[in-house]
C-alpha cells in the first residue's frame, strides 16, 4: 500500500520498521523540525527522521501543517497515512488526503486515557491493564473509531520504560495486522464508548517533585510511572535525589512523612501519608542511578527526612 507515515520520538520507530519491513511503499515521512539537544544544543533530527533517512525514505518537517505543507502532502497521493505520536494536531483538510483516512497507534485502550501521556497515566492511576488501539483519526482528540486492540497487564514492577518498550512491539505489530487486514477488505470499525473516558494530561515538571503526605501506593506507582522521564525527586539534605524505582509497603511509620526509618539491603524506607515508600533505586546530584542498598552505603540516613 502507498503509506505517508508520520512520527517523532522513538516510541514511533518500531512502527516505521515494521511497515517498512512489511513491504509497503513509504513515499513520505513526517516528523518534527530539529530541536536542539545535549550539553551544546546543537540542533538535532528526531529518532524517526534518523530511522526514515538510514532507509532512504523522502523526509519532511513543517512547523505546522497548513498551507504549502498540506498541497506537497496531498502530492504525495498516499492510500493511507500511519501517525504514531506526531506532535502536530491534524486538521480536516489533512485527515481527509488519503483515500483511506488515516489510522493511529495509540498507547492506551481507548476511551481510557486519550491524550499526550496514556503509558505514565495508567501507571499512576493503579490501572491493572493497558494496551494498543488502532484507530481511524477524527477531527478529536483521540476519539475516532476502533479498529484493532489488544491489552498487556500493568503490575506492581511495571516502570514506565518496560511499558513504553512493551507497547512500542505490541503497537508495531498491530498496525502491520490492520492493514493487511484493509488490503483485504475484512478490518472492522467500531465507534468508541462514551463512557469510561479520562484525558491523560501531559506531564509537568511540578508534579514529579514527590510530596511524601500522599498515601505510599500512590507515590511508588508516581516514581515508576516517571521513569525514565520526567524523574521524580526530592530533597535530602539540601541535595535533589532523582528517585528511579519504589514499592509501597503497609504499616505506620511513626514518623513524619519524608523521613527514612530504615535503610538497608532491602532499600530505604521512607515513611509517607499512609505506609511506607521502599526506594529500590535513586541516583546522588553528579551520580549514576544505584541501587538503593548501594546508595545508602557509608551514608546515615536513618532519621534524615526528605523535603
Amino acid at each position: 500500500m502507498r503509506l505517508v507515515f508520520a512520527g517523532t520520538p522513538p516510541f514511533a520507530v518500531a512502527a516505521l520498521d515494521a511497515l517498512h519491513a512489511a513491504g509497503h511503499e513509504i513515499v513520505g515521512v513526517y516528523t518534527q523540525p530539529d530541536r536542539p539537544a545535549g550539553r551544546g544544543q546543537k540542533l538535532l533530527p528526531s529518532p524517526v527522521a534518523q530511522r526514515a533517512t538510514e532507509r532512504g525514505l523522502p523526509v519532511f518537517k513543517p512547523e505546522k501543517l497548513r498551507g504549502d505543507a498540506v498541497e506537497e502532502l496531498r502530492a504525495l497521493a498516499p492510500e493511507l497515512m500511519v501517525v504514531v505520536a506526531y506532535g502536530l494536531l491534524l486538521p480536516q483538510a489533512v485527515l481527509d488526503i488519503p483515500r483511506h483516512g488515516c489510522f493511529n497507534i495509540h498507547a492506551s485502550l481507548l476511551p481510557r486515557w486519550r491524550g499526550a501521556a496514556p503509558i505514565q497515566r495508567a501507571i499512576e492511576a493503579g490501572d491493572t491493564q493497558t494496551g494498543v488501539t488502532i484507530m481511524r483519526m477524527d477531527a478529536g482528540l483521540d476519539t475516532g473509531p476502533m479498529l484493532l486492540e489488544e491489552s498487556l497487564p500493568i503490575t506492581a514492577e511495571t516502570t514506565g520504560a518496560l511499558l513504553h518498550d512493551q507497547l512500542q512491539t505490541l503497537g508495531s505489530r498491530l498496525i502491520v495486522e490492520a492493514v493487511a487486514l484493509l488490503q483485504r477488505g475484512e478490518l472492522q470499525e467500531r465507534a468508541q464508548p462514551a463512557e469510561g473516558a479520562t484525558y491523560a494530561r501531559k506531564l509537568s515538571k511540578e508534579e514529579v517533585r514527590v510530596d511524601w503526605t500522599r498515601p505510599a501506593q500512590q507515590i511508588a506507582r508516581s516514581i515508576r510511572a516517571f521513569n525514565p522521564v520526567p524523574v521524580a525527586w526530592s530533597e535530602l539534605g539540601g541535595e535533589r535525589l532523582r528517585l528511579w524505582l519504589a514499592q509501597a509497603e503497609p504499616g505506620d511509620a511513626g514518623a513524619a512523612p519524608g523521613t527514612i526509618v530504615a535503610a538497608d539491603a532491602r532499600g530505604i524506607a521512607v515513611a509517607a501519608g499512609e505506609g511506607l515508600v521502599r526506594l529500590q533505586q535513586l541516583q546522588w546530584p553528579g551520580g549514576k542511578p544505584q541501587d538503593a542498598a548501594q546508595a545508602a552505603r557509608g551514608r546515615k540516613l536513618e532519621g534524615e527526612r526528605f523535603a
